[in-house]
């Protein structure tokens, strides 16, 4: 199985626009992230691609995995470590034909039969939620809550990484529920100091590992 971080960062110039994706990156990779996901709904592919390299190339010398949102053009132009898909978005299984067996493809889930669904594709995790209510992802719906992310995470044999309104004043809870790890977008591109905020969530990972068991 391949090794699936922990802490995954979304890059978002929607929500903030004080700092771009390679900046977010920067700070991200400073603060303890180890998966950044490259996320912008519109914009020109080309300049986009470029975007999308400087991202790469940063991970690359930090030992950090870029995935790439929805776009799977933009994950091949730019040798992204995989992308991750939503339930309306490219194919599962059309994209793994396309990056081949050593990519990391996600999938997003938002209830039991999605994320089996995406295990039958080929996923190599779910991203579920929204966990919590959040106002970062126009289309994320209505919160799932802890009990079903619980359920998931027992129920599947691939990681869950918990996404949707994830903070330090929750992450225990979460982590407590059986997942991966977590996918936050707000809590650190919308925090004053996102490489402290990053900081913050990674010690609280930390803390919950040296606590299992």
């Amino acid at each position: 199985m391949k090794e699936i971080g922990r802490l995954h960062v979304l890059t978002d110039i929607q929500v903030q626009d004080r700092f771009t994706h390679v900046r977010l990156t920067e700070m991200a990779i400073a603060g303890g992230a180890d998966t950044i996901q490259f996320r912008q709904k519109q914009g020109i592919t080309r300049e986009m691609i470029r975007t999308a390299r400087d991202m790469k190339s940063l991970c690359e010398r930090a030992g950090v995995a870029l995935i790439v949102n929805d776009r799977i053009d933009i994950a091949i132009a730019a040798e992204a470590n995989g992308v991750h898909l939503g339930q309306d978005d490219f194919p599962i299984t059309l994209a793994r034909r396309l990056l081949g067996n050593d990519k990391i493809i996600g999938g997003s889930a938002r209830n039991l039969e999605e994320a089996l669904e995406c295990v039958s594709q080929g996923a190599d995790y779910i991203g579920f939620g929204p966990v919590y209510p959040t106002l970062s992802k126009e289309d994320a719906g209505t919160a799932t809550g802890i009990e079903l992310l619980k359920e998931i995470s027992e129920e599947i044999s691939i990681p869950v990484i918990a996404i949707g309104g994830i903070n330090s004043g929750n992450i225990h809870e979460v982590m407590r529920s059986g997942a991966r790890g977590i996918a936050v977008i707000s809590a650190v591109c919308c925090h004053a100091d996102p490489e402290q905020a990053t900081r913050v969530l990674r010690k609280a990972l930390n803390h919950d590992d040296s606590n299992s068991g």
